[in-house]
């Protein structure tokens, strides 16, 4: 599953994340290192030894903040934030509001912490990344693997005893997690960067599909699985979240908004109203991230002013989470 879709400067500059078909796809990650609670892995969980670097645009990095954020590994786990323009050397670390410079290797690029852990890399340079200061390297840059990681590897260092990973609800989050993702997650950016016809309205009509079965689905109940804020709850808000502002319209995602959606509006609005999501949301660094870095697709680089959406609007906000 992937993390990051920014690369080299651009979003998708190489041609083979797409067929001949013009359908997009994505290029797996490549450090898979696992860190577990007792060290068994090579890599063990500890206070001050990880340091995550994100892209608040970014979903995939998104997912891994807000996991962070609920877990409440602040302390635990330091974190830096790329300017939300992407140069042309791709990802770069700059004073811009909301951006946290690299304390720990003091990058400029992002590429340079790539090349610091693999001098001989040459692959994808992408967010997010958990960076081991202990070893010198990266650990991991795969976005699932990490936000897992942080909720149940490091549930010990937790200062927020909540489990999104509860045994008895596994193998259907990850079912969820597998079910929504490539219609849904992936499904915006199939339908975004292809580049043919028949891709694209194949990609769209799926994603809505999807979306219009999960309509139903929380028209009786309130979580993705149940009762239960889970992982996979986390995955499908940071999508829903950019949707209306972003792949409505520039990735042309436009059979119908989310707001048009009566349940996953009142689902999106009462995710985003728990503390630990919204602090991590910052629509500034979204939308200019994606109209301002994606010149193939906005060669202009103008950003829109809208739409107005008020996140905050009432909502059914009864929250269960599972400890």
């Amino acid at each position: 599953m992937a993390s990051g879709m920014m690369v080299a400067g651009k979003w998708l500059a190489d041609g083979n994340e797409r067929n001949q078909n013009g359908e997009f796809h994505e290029i797996p990650t490549t450090f898979r290192h696992y860190i577990t609670a007792d060290g068994s892995s090579g890599f063990k969980a500890e206070t001050g030894r990880y340091h995550l670097y994100v892209a608040l645009g970014c979903p995939w990095a998104h997912r891994t903040l807000i996991m962070r954020e609920i877990k409440g590994l602040y302390d635990v786990i330091s974190v830096a934030i790329v300017d939300p323009i992407m140069s042309d050397k791709g990802w770069m670390f700059s004073d811009a509001p909301g951006s946290i410079p690299d304390s720990v290797n003091h990058a400029k690029y992002l590429q340079e912490i790539y090349l610091k852990a693999n001098p001989k890399y040459t692959g994808r340079v992408t967010v997010p990344v958990l960076w081991d200061r202990q070893n010198q390297t990266i650990i991991n840059n795969e976005s699932r693997e990490i936000m897992r990681m942080f909720d149940v590897e490091f549930a010990e260092l937790a200062t927020q005893k909540i489990n999104l990973y509860p045994p008895e609800l596994q193998q259907q989050i990850d079912e969820v997690i597998d079910a929504i993702y490539t219609p849904i997650n992936a499904g915006v950016y199939r339908a975004g960067f292809a580049t043919s016809q028949v891709a694209y309205e194949q990609a769209v009509t799926e994603l809505f599909e999807s979306l219009d079965k999960w309509e139903i689905i929380l028209s009786k109940q309130r979580y993705l699985c149940g009762n239960f804020l889970t992982e996979a709850d986390i995955c499908m808000f940071v999508t829903l979240y950019r949707f209306d502002s972003v792949y409505y319209s520039h990735f042309k995602c436009n059979l119908r908004r989310i707001i048009d959606y009566p349940h996953l509006w009142n689902y999106l609005k009462k995710l985003y109203q728990i503390l630990e999501f919204k602090v991590t949301c910052n629509l500034d660094h979204i939308k200019r991230g994606y109209y301002m870095s994606m010149t193939d697709i906005n060669p202009n680089r103008i950003v829109p002013k809208g739409p107005i959406i008020d996140f905050d609007e009432p909502c059914d906000r009864m929250n269960v989470l599972h400890k």
